[in-house]
């Protein structure tokens, strides 16, 4: 017997749940809310809430936004996405981590230095109008929603897998109240040393399982090997065989059998492969005609993710938090750094997964290959006991840090925006600082129970398909509005707020049909639901284009967003706000001349609006 089933309980042993699994996934969510109820003695003032007192210094902000930027997409979603369609899911980290050189380079400082608690903030400051306040709110809750939606999936699927039998929405249940209380109890402020953690949490859950996977099972190189057409089998047999580090556990021979579900070798190696040649294989197009469709969804993709890394508000409004410009380019910087080291390890565990755990392809939901990060160290424990017991564990212990971090970001965003510009901005601007504390508290307990209804609404859905969509909407709407509002002096309220509306929400609708339509194949509650909208799939399978550009709007809405905010702000230049070079110079200047600007001053000051 094994040391894990020596210590495992009787009641464990029945419910068939690791013991080891269970202890680093409870001491994770016990570090968490313990951290959460110690921060919350600091988180005093508005200030606390809002933008963590605007103290946090490079290495922790790094460390923090880091942990929230690293999602269940990140953490689950990449490696599913490599074992279930191949190549063509690497431009997923590739487009995460590049769209922060986009902010380093454009963004990042003149936000900063601009001085407000919100994104919406920034949008009435620059243009002098409460209303474009408002129509911002309403982006920082369509974005936060739908980024919500695959961390509650992460979420859903790893109960699931700790607790074989449990139903998919008590893992959203559980989750989400858990976190919706982290938030409530201490803001930004209580998140910030929590997230920061959790970042390297997830760095160590996810490369130890991955050194002792290699070790084991060879490297990420001899794997990719084996991945081969069929045709070239033997060539690959040879390959690894000649390898100094061979082991059987690699070769051709010894790679488990592939699914008919499973998409084929030559397919899954190609750089157009099931993710960007779908569409066209659904309309039975020729190789020929299939290329510029691909290489169509494949643009739309990088558009929409590194544009929507520079327009995510969860994330923007960290910058805020730093102490200066300076510090916030710098914390940038170092974030791009973070996040590379992250996605090397993705990768592997989605290569290793299509060779040794393939039956994950006949999965579906919580049950597929978005959970192989949670599986693959199984094959540990079957040869090793007790340390693949651990390496579960672990990995188990970096899923919850992942959508815990990212959803506590994406509640505070939201959360912020009800309570400091709708109440406090728009309903009742002279509510004191410690009304508007009451209110986060209330707002983040409503929007955490929605995000809950929506998350268990989404288990067919794949985790980093979802976030795709939810970084168009961003591209679409919020980078353009801070690329040109923070480099175009002649932008108006009318061009901005135009051309945010009309690609924003063409984005949002574009997703949620595509989303409604794939919702409506499943079998299960939300085949019934979504019925209605089956009759699209034949639509897209005869109109491979159309479906390309509503399932990645990104290619034509930023266009049409910035294109609609040049012409309309030309047509309204009169009305271009009187101080606009000293708004300019604010966001511009160095912060040695003085010009760094507060935008947000009454809670210093103690006084309402």
């Amino acid at each position: 017997m094994s040391l894990s089933a020596s210590l495992l309980p009787p009641l464990a042993q029945a419910s068939g749940v690791d013991p080891w699994i269970l202890v680093f996934s409870l001491i994770t969510v016990v570090i968490t809310v313990i951290m959460g109820f110690r921060s919350a003695k600091t988180s005093k003032t508005a200030g606390d809430f809002f933008v963590a007192g605007r103290s946090v210094s490079v290495g922790w902000n790094a460390s923090a936004i880091s942990g929230e930027y690293l999602s269940a997409a990140s953490f689950m979603g990449i490696a599913g996405m490599v074992m279930a369609i191949g190549y063509d899911a690497l431009w997923y980290p590739v487009c995460y981590a590049c769209g922060y050189l986009f902010l380093l380079l454009f963004i990042a400082g003149p936000l900063r230095r601009f001085g407000a608690y919100t994104i919406p903030d920034f949008a009435e400051g620059r243009y002098d109008s409460p209303l474009f306040r408002k129509i911002a709110v309403c982006f920082v809750l369509f974005i936060g929603f739908f980024y919500t939606m695959p961390q509650m999936k992460g979420a859903g699927t790893t109960l699931a897998y700790i607790f074989p039998g449990l139903p998919y929405w008590v893992g959203v249940a559980v989750v989400g109240a858990v976190i919706t209380l982290n938030v409530a109890l201490g803001g930004m402020k209580g998140i910030t040393l929590v997230q920061a953690m959790q970042y390297w949490m997830k760095v160590f859950a996810i490369s130890v399982p991955v050194f002792v996977l290699a070790a084991v099972f060879g490297g990420y190189g001899d794997n990719l090997a084996v991945n081969r057409t069929a045709h070239d089998a033997p060539a690959a047999a040879e390959v690894a065989a000649a390898s100094p580090d061979a082991t059987p556990g690699i070769t051709q021979a010894h790679r488990h059998p592939l699914p008919a579900k499973a998409p084929a070798d030559e397919a899954w190696s190609s750089p157009f492969g099931p993710l960007t040649t779908k569409a066209a294989k659904a309309a039975h197009l020729s190789p020929e005609d299939t290329k510029p469709l691909s290489l169509l969804y494949t643009y739309s993709l990088i558009i929409a993710l590194v544009c929507g890394t520079a327009g995510l508000p969860h994330i923007l409004v960290r910058f805020y938090t730093n102490p200066d410009g300076v510090a916030a380019k710098r914390t940038t910087m170092w974030v791009m750094i973070l996040i590379g080291i992250f996605y090397v390890f993705p990768p592997v565990i989605g290569v290793l997964g299509r060779n040794f755990l393939p039956e994950l392809y006949n999965g579906v939901g919580a049950k597929g290959t978005d959970k192989i990060v949670l599986e693959l160290p199984t094959l540990i424990r079957e040869k090793y006991g007790v340390l693949g017991s651990i390496l579960s564990g672990i990995a188990c212990a970096g899923a919850f840090a992942a959508f815990m971090s990212t959803f506590s970001g994406l509640l505070v965003s939201m959360t912020s925006a009800v309570a400091h510009d709708v109440y406090g901005r728009m309903l009742r601007p002279k509510s004191t600082p410690e009304q508007r504390m009451k209110m986060f508290k209330f707002a983040a307990i409503g929007i955490g129970a929605v995000s809950v209804g929506l998350g268990c609404c989404v288990e067919p859905l794949e985790i980093n398909f979802m976030v795709g969509q939810a970084f168009a909407i961003a591209a679409a709407s919020y980078f353009p509005l801070l690329f040109m509002s923070v480099w175009w002096r002649g932008m108006t309220m009318k061009g901005a707020a135009v051309g945010m509306l009309t690609g924003g929400i063409c984005a949002l609708l574009a997703a949620a049909l595509t989303n409604f339509s794939n919702l409506a194949l499943d079998k299960g509650p939300m085949g019934k639901i979504f019925a209605g909208f089956a009759p699209m799939n034949d639509y897209w399978a005869h109109h491979p284009l159309l479906r390309i550009l509503c399932e990645q709007p990104a290619i034509w809405t930023v266009p049409l967003a910035i294109g609609l905010m040049i012409v309309v702000s030309k047509a309204t230049a009169k009305d271009v706000p009187s101080d606009i070079r000293m708004k300019m110079l604010v966001l511009h200047a160095p912060e040695a001349l003085g010009l760094k600007n507060e935008y947000i001053q009454e809670h210093q000051a103690g006084a309402g609006h």
